[in-house]
């Protein structure tokens, strides 16, 4: 018998997904959730016990901390944001930019952490980049050309890279607009200027240190990539009982 542990405080994702390893490699094994997805623990705390054949949990036991942890690192990453943004109207939300073979997962873990989701992939939303502004001649372009395809029903996000091209987006039928690498100012320049028109979401290079003030820029949706692509894993462990 051996107990999952946490090393290092933070947020849990994954849990689920690390014990059905357990039972998969060995359908004898059997799991007990000590915590839920989304608990905050500290430093020792227990997360889960795993009662089975030595050689059965040792097989599983890499993979399913590895999930563990990488899904709780992406957690606590997710919450560290969240709770810097806390009093705001800002939501943090994740991207596309994801561990191969892991979006669901991490999408998951992104919610446990108090985070949301952006799209899932190429099906469910329009977002128009600047290659695609290119191809198209200008961004009010792209978005008349990606609304005339997928009807009303379908969400188009365009990349603005300056609040120039802000009221010709909107008026071209953007639902949602990102802020692409701007400074605060001018992302509250474009809050003003959208006045609720549309959802705007902030994008491009954004830390712990400046998300507070990304935030109180007055901004819907902050989205941060390396909270999926760069989390540091939590520390977590597999522990026999003598």
């Amino acid at each position: 018998m051996g107990a999952l542990v946490a090393r290092e405080a933070g947020f849990i994702a994954g849990l689920d997904v690390a014990l059905r390893v357990f039972t998969l490699v060995d359908p004898e094994v059997e799991v007990t959730r000590i915590v839920t997805n989304g608990s905050r623990v500290e430093p020792g705390h227990d997360l889960a016990v795993v009662a089975g054949p030595a050689r059965s949990l040792l097989a599983a036991e890499r993979l399913a901390l590895n999930l563990l942890g990488q899904l709780s690192g992406v957690a606590t990453s997710t919450r560290a944001l969240v709770d810097r943004v806390a009093g705001t109207k800002a939501t943090i939300i994740d991207t596309r930019k994801t561990v191969p073979g892991m979006r669901s997962l991490q999408k998951a873990a992104v919610l446990a952490g108090g985070g949301g989701n952006h799209r899932m992939g190429l099906y469910d939303a329009v977002l128009i980049k600047d290659n695609h502004i290119a191809a198209a001649g200008s961004a009010a372009a792209a978005v008349t050309s990606a609304r005339a395809h997928v009807g009303p029903d379908v969400k188009v996000e365009v990349e603005i890279d300056s609040v120039d091209d802000l009221d010709a987006v909107i008026e071209a039928g953007a639902d949602i607009v990102m802020l692409d690498n701007m400074d605060p100012e001018t992302m509250r320049a474009a809050v003003e200027l959208a006045a609720g028109r549309c959802v705007l979401e902030a994008s491009g290079g954004i830390t712990l240190e400046t998300v507070r003030a990304v935030a109180e820029t007055g901004v819907d949706w902050i989205s941060v990539g390396w909270i999926t692509h760069s989390a540091p894993a939590l520390d977590v462990a597999l522990d026999f009982e003598a």
